[in-house]
């Protein structure tokens, strides 16, 4: 699968000896190691792979001296392969398994910038935010990979001239052909099933058939559930899954602010908070935080009290709540969670495209806005709608607020414009 993080690393390797250690974050199975490895071979003459949680004689180079010279020569030994500075790229995987590791980045950094070093590991958010660890920070870039966004799912199906297509007509605000429209349309819909984790995907090509798909997603879920108990104490652990058992219940209401009481009977901020923040440093669910003005900074005006939180993958969503792929093609599901789906899906593309998440609301007269982002030194209000009916109360209160001068509505709607409003069909959210 082509990956748009890898014209990223491509101009990471280009800046030679300026060049820091890299740390990929991403959520399990999001396809971290594929896309490493595939670097490796594309861009490399050889690469030498090492993973933490399965080469133990190899984590054990890392316990004493940390000079990069002795780890490079330790390394040659035992892979039995040279390493050439430029030439070969080192990749430590599951590096959350040596801690050792981590902090050798610093040393690469700092005395061997031209031996290439690529890191990644499953909940490395969660273990560098703990205090036992010495993370090399300032010495290394730290990169994210999110499930495939809408137009990566497209070229991995073979529709590369749709992903041009969309930029074309979102660039030019021109209608799309009516049959176009509703073929990608077509494609849309079967993304909101499968969602962007590459295993998913891969099952649906291989099988050209959604059927065995939710089988791949559920086996997705159980690794995380397992790892909240496999990285924490057992009493944090439960807590960690009654709060990520409770997300569909979050998403399935008309106000999809988080709501401690959908837990359990009782539940407070100070029972659930630690649990929550695994989540979010997990990269298992998105937090999208509410802003009070609708000002530059955003982030000097969120309300840390009031947030939203949504699954990291569309596709996960559906399978954690038991949707059918005929219930989404057939438009079977209830209004409300098919808004749910919706908003997740331009959540995590918002996440993908490197936007931070937040929502703006005013209390007199009621309005809300489900996406507020900053772009290029502008608010940008994006409002989401699952139909084609639509209305934009919200966006107008929102453009006497802040006096917005673009806004984004999308919806199943063909490209145009109305009433000031930029009308964005949803499969276009990638393009924002």
């Amino acid at each position: 699968m082509e990956r748009n993080i890898m014209q990223e690393l491509a101009a990471w390797k280009d800046m030679g000896k300026s060049r820091m250690p890299l740390l990929l974050y991403g959520v399990r199975q999001v396809g971290k190691t594929y896309i490493l490895r595939e670097f490796g071979d594309r861009y490399f003459k050889n690469s030498v792979y090492i993973n933490f949680e399965r080469m133990q004689v190899a984590a054990d180079f890392f316990q004493g001296e940390l000079s990069p010279d002795r780890i490079v020569r330790l390394l040659e030994e035992y892979f039995g392969q040279k390493i050439v500075p430029e030439e070969t790229l080192l990749i430590f995987d599951e590096i959350q398994a040596c801690e050792r590791a981590l902090t050798s980045l610093k040393y690469f950094c700092e005395e061997a910038p031209e031996y290439p070093v690529v890191t990644a590991g499953s909940l490395l958010g969660v273990a560098i935010n703990r205090e036992a660890w010495s993370f090399p920070v300032g010495k290394v870039i730290m990169k994210t990979l999110y499930p495939l966004r809408f137009d990566e799912f497209l070229q991995a199906m073979g529709q590369r001239h749709l992903v041009s297509l969309i930029r074309e007509h979102y660039d030019s605000m021109e209608e799309m052909p009516d049959a176009l429209h509703r073929e990608i349309l077509y494609w849309y819909d079967r993304y909101l099933f499968i969602g962007g984790m590459p295993a998913a995907i891969n099952q649906y090509r291989e099988r050209e058939s959604l059927i065995n798909v939710p089988e791949v997603q559920s086996l997705i879920l159980n690794a995380y559930t397992a790892d909240m108990a496999k990285y924490t104490v057992d009493s944090e652990s439960t807590k960690i899954r009654n709060a990520f058992g409770s997300m569909p219940a979050q998403l399935a209401k008309e106000n999809k602010k988080f709501q401690y009481k959908l837990i359990r009977k009782g539940a407070t901020a100070g029972l659930f908070g630690d649990s929550i923040a695994w989540l979010v440093f997990s990269g298992v669910v998105l937090s999208c935080e509410r802003v009070t003005r609708a000002q530059l900074p955003l982030i000097a005006f969120r309300d840390i009290s009031a947030f939203k939180l949504y699954m990291a993958d569309v596709g996960l969503l559906s399978a954690f709540t038991g949707i059918m792929p005929e219930n989404i093609i057939r438009n079977e599901l209830s209004e409300i969670y098919r808004g749910a789906l919706t908003e997740n899906y331009v959540a995590q593309t918002l996440k993908a495209g490197g936007y931070d998440l937040y929502y703006w609301t005013l209390d007199a007269p009621a309005a809300e806005v489900d996406f507020v982002i900053q772009k290029e030194g502008r608010i940008l209000p994006v409002e989401v709608k699952s139909g084609e009916h639509v209305k934009s109360r919200s966006l107008k209160h929102f453009q006497k607020t802040a006096a917005s001068e673009k806004m984004i509505r999308l919806s199943r709607k063909n490209f145009g414009r109305e009433e000031g409003i930029l009308a964005v069909p949803l499969y276009a959210a990638f393009c924002l």
